[in-house]
């Protein structure tokens, strides 16, 4: 495919959004898993354990998230509230990829602070939050994550922007939380933040099918990547610029684009 002007360029991939954003996306997708809940926190913590393990094979993505949730008996709010030391000791037995069961007793912990003391996860996104941005709200979760007694080897799950991280995960869950449930897709919990202030999560697929298409042209896929992508995705859509996401994932790991 020749390089597109602006207006083909948004034509070709509102289709694509079109195309992909709807309900079968979930099928094969780990955001199935808060799609079993119907509590706000409940939907929250699912998503946000999801995200934090989503990478590398979407199939164990998704049967380890729902393994997790088998773990927290089904009630993620109530356990992460409520659970007494011996209910952790279950959770030693987690494990996906570098994430293993001590991290997720530090999550759960962590979690337990952030709903306790900031308001919930959206308490802090909406107290950091930038005009046009989230990325600092990341960094000042990750801050108050882990601001109670931890493990130093958890903090590797939690990426910080301002550290140079595109925090791909963490941009997939705000999609998840922020952007409308037009479709049924994502959820448009979060109705004090707006699309507009989100960011494309930046992985090999999207970042890819990115560069191919001239929407990128930083070869690593870092927040230095990811302001890059955003600018020119809000020139496309300024309102709500990750609804390219859909697209992005879709001709990339669908369509091998």
């Amino acid at each position: 495919m020749g390089q597109l002007n602006n207006s083909e360029l948004k034509e070709f991939l509102d289709v694509k959004v079109i195309q992909y954003n709807k309900p079968d996306f979930i099928e094969s997708d780990p955001l199935q898993i808060p799609h079993c809940y119907s509590l706000k926190e409940d939907i929250e913590i699912s998503g946000f354990l999801t995200a934090t393990i989503a990478w590398g094979n979407r199939k164990s993505i998704i049967n380890n998230a729902k393994r997790l949730m088998v773990l927290m008996d089904h009630a993620p709010h109530d356990f992460v509230m409520h659970h007494q030391p011996k209910d952790l000791e279950r959770l030693k037995i987690f494990v996906h990829r570098t994430f293993n069961g001590l991290d997720c007793i530090q999550f759960i912990e962590s979690l337990k602070h952030i709903y306790t003391h900031h308001n919930g996860l959206e308490g802090i996104f909406i107290r950091y939050s930038e005009k046009d941005s989230l990325q600092a709200s990341i960094h000042h979760l990750k801050q108050h994550f882990f601001e109670i007694d931890h493990l130093q080897r958890t903090q590797k799950h939690i990426s910080d922007p301002l550290k140079k991280s595109a925090a791909k995960r963490i941009n997939m869950f705000l999609r998840w939380m922020v952007r409308p449930n037009d479709t049924n897709v994502d959820f448009g919990l979060w109705t004090q933040l707006s699309p507009s202030q989100l960011s494309c999560p930046l992985d090999v697929h999207s970042g890819n099918v990115a560069r191919k298409l001239g929407l990128l042209k930083r070869s690593q896929n870092d927040a230095k990547a990811l302001s890059e992508l955003d600018k020119n995705l809000r020139k496309l859509d300024p309102i709500d610029p990750v609804k390219y996401d859909f697209a992005l994932f879709g001709l990339g790991v669908f369509e091998k684009f």
